[in-house]
């Protein structure tokens, strides 16, 4: 297995609309008593570790991962035919939001990262899983694996920055629309599914792509929304015929519930790992001739933790343990939680702070971030 995200030697270009804002100083440069070789020989020793004990168990691991899924969403889906009863609706929208989760999070999260690639299984493969998502795979694949990965937090270059909607990093001019951004914050969870797919579109367009560049992705979207939308909203709920038209709208009532319930998970997930209080934010400056320890050492930075066990790791796809998958982000995300307590080591004996709190906590400082930021 090859490492799929590689640090970047140089920057790249930054198009007209993402050009970054400029700042009297450069933040997250390199403390003068960091050996950066050192920290990415103590990281690789890790990950290599890790690649030479994959095996039996792992395969046991993902293999009972896909058979809990698919039996939550057969029973989701069942309740859901049922669903004009009150209490069929409420069973199927908890079975099919929480398999709808686990397939987002720990499965096409983690498959379209190559973390199951070694398995050289086509059905867990990252250039053949389709996930359960308005947003096409490949796209995702390049606004997540190619630039948020590499260039994380780097102001400018990554669009995962509050996803162009939200100001998230004080140094960023404030714009009167600003002043809604609680408002946007909200709509964006409710949906998220969907801003992540307008994502790779938006920053083709924002940069002045021409139209031969952004025109397939938006078929490529507005066919994979399609998609989506019929399998839960006409198709799955027409076999609810025979309740009547209450349970036709009871069916599709509750497979919107499930795909609302999931949203607001994930896009709780991802915030709580990137723009808690202690994030830091980059300017491109500190990517120019980037070393492999310089990239490390920013992914330390720019992610954040959040605790709750056993089962906290699996709800989340182990992006409780995001400091962890922005230094590994090929590794199976099962071994993440066995491997924190080293790379927490590492980061206290190099002196990088190695940001973890509980979930309300990390939570709760990025609302109030947002509502901080509304204002000038």
């Amino acid at each position: 297995m090859t490492l799929l995200v590689d640090p970047p030697t140089a920057a790249p270009a930054v198009g007209p609309a993402n050009r970054p804002v400029p700042r009297s100083a450069v933040r997250g440069a390199v403390p003068p008593d960091l050996d950066l070789d050192a920290l990415a020989a103590d990281l690789d020793a890790i990950r290599a570790e890790v690649l030479a004990e994959l095996g039996e168990a792992d395969a046991a691991y993902v293999d009972g991962l896909v058979r809990l899924q698919r039996r939550l969403e057969l029973g989701g889906r069942l309740a859901l035919w049922a669903g004009v009863l009150p209490p069929a609706w409420v069973a199927g929208v908890a079975m099919l939001g929480l398999s709808k989760i686990l397939e987002n999070m720990e499965l096409g999260h983690n498959v379209l990262h190559g973390q199951w690639d070694w398995l050289r299984d086509p059905d867990l493969h990252s250039t053949t899983w389709e996930w359960d998502n308005v947003c096409p795979s490949e796209q995702w694949k390049h606004t997540h694996n190619h630039l948020h990965h590499q260039w994380t937090n780097v102001a400018g270059m990554d669009g995962d920055l509050g996803y162009g909607l939200i100001r998230i990093d004080p140094d960023q001019p404030w714009r009167p629309r600003d002043f809604g951004q609680p408002l946007y914050f909200v709509l964006l969870a409710l949906g998220f599914e969907y801003g992540v797919a307008l994502q790779d579109l938006e920053q083709d367009v924002t940069s002045g792509a021409d139209r031969a560049t952004w025109w397939p992705k938006l078929r490529a979207t507005a066919a994979k929304v399609g998609r989506q939308v019929t399998k839960d909203l006409v198709a799955f709920p027409l076999l609810s015929v025979p309740f009547g038209p209450a349970g036709v709208v009871a069916a599709a009532t509750g497979a919107l519930a499930a795909n609302v319930v999931r949203n607001v998970w994930a896009f709780s997930v991802i915030f709580c790992g990137h723009f808690p209080d202690g994030a830091e934010v980059f300017d491109p400056e500190v990517v120019e001739g980037e070393t492999r320890g310089g990239w490390y050492r920013r992914q330390i930075l720019g992610s954040a933790n959040f605790e709750g066990g056993r089962i906290m790791d699996l709800l989340s796809g182990n992006l409780d343990h995001q400091i962890e998958h922005h230094l590994f982000p090929d590794l199976p995300s099962n071994r993440y939680a066995e491997i924190a307590p080293r790379v927490r080591e590492v980061c206290e004996r190099h002196g990088l702070a190695y940001n973890t709190a509980s979930f309300p906590r990390q939570f709760g400082s990025v609302v109030r971030k947002v509502l901080r930021l509304a204002l000038p």
